[in-house]
């Protein structure tokens, strides 16, 4: 996997699900992905490393620049869930999920592309990668890099008019088709997103029992 799409696997080596939104802000999108009644505290990756680890058992001293009883009171601490980080760069929204696929599905992309469009990108630890884009609540693609032109989505030749994938996954080699769709999407698209704008704090839930 190259290092000039985001996420990737240098960054998550087991994974990860992320989506992408045009002109909502991160507090937004946690809400359309998570539901209401949230309550986001700003952590970096390293963090919610440290936190998955140490789980209940975490307390001050362990992560001393952080307030405990914040992290108590966002539910980051629960045992079980996906945590999801999210943030924003030149006017789109994303966040993330390290090596699970909560934000996979197709109800979650629906959502979160309700009067604007959505990008999901899956790259799973086994090697299994899917891509679909939505436009306002309605998923027009919906594919596996490897196999273009099977695509399940409503009206799969709009992000091929607007993007040019299948060209590009056609055009490379067959073990790059996720890394050649996901770099012409997000370059064509413009939600490209330096690798910088994870290392900060970003917006981080946890949905317990979200599994």
């Amino acid at each position: 996997m190259t290092s000039d799409i985001f996420p990737n696997r240098g960054l998550y080596q087991f994974g990860y699900c992320a989506v992408f939104v045009r002109g909502i802000a991160p507090a937004e999108l946690l809400v359309r992905v998570g539901g209401a009644g949230l309550r986001p505290v700003a952590l970096t990756r390293l963090d919610t490393m440290t936190i998955e680890a140490l789980g209940e058992d975490i307390d001050e001293n362990d992560m001393p620049e952080l307030d405990l009883e914040q992290l108590q009171d966002s539910g980051v601490l629960v045992s079980d869930g996906p945590v999801l980080r999210a943030g924003e760069h030149g006017g789109w929204s994303f966040v993330i999920e390290p090596e699970e696929s909560y934000l996979a599905a197709d109800g979650i992309v629906k959502s979160a592309s309700r009067k604007t469009v959505a990008l999901s990108l899956r790259d799973s630890e086994s090697g299994a990668c899917w891509i679909s884009y939505a436009e306002d609540g309605e998923i027009l693609s919906s594919f596996d890099p490897l196999f273009p032109d099977i695509d399940s989505g409503a009206r799969p030749e709009v992000l091929e008019r607007l993007t040019g994938h299948v060209a590009a996954i056609n055009n490379g080699e067959r073990h790059d088709a996720y890394a050649n769709a996901v770099r012409a999407i997000q370059q064509r698209l413009k939600c490209t997103v330096p690798q910088e704008a994870d290392e900060r704090r970003l917006l981080t839930i946890k949905i317990a029992d979200g599994y």
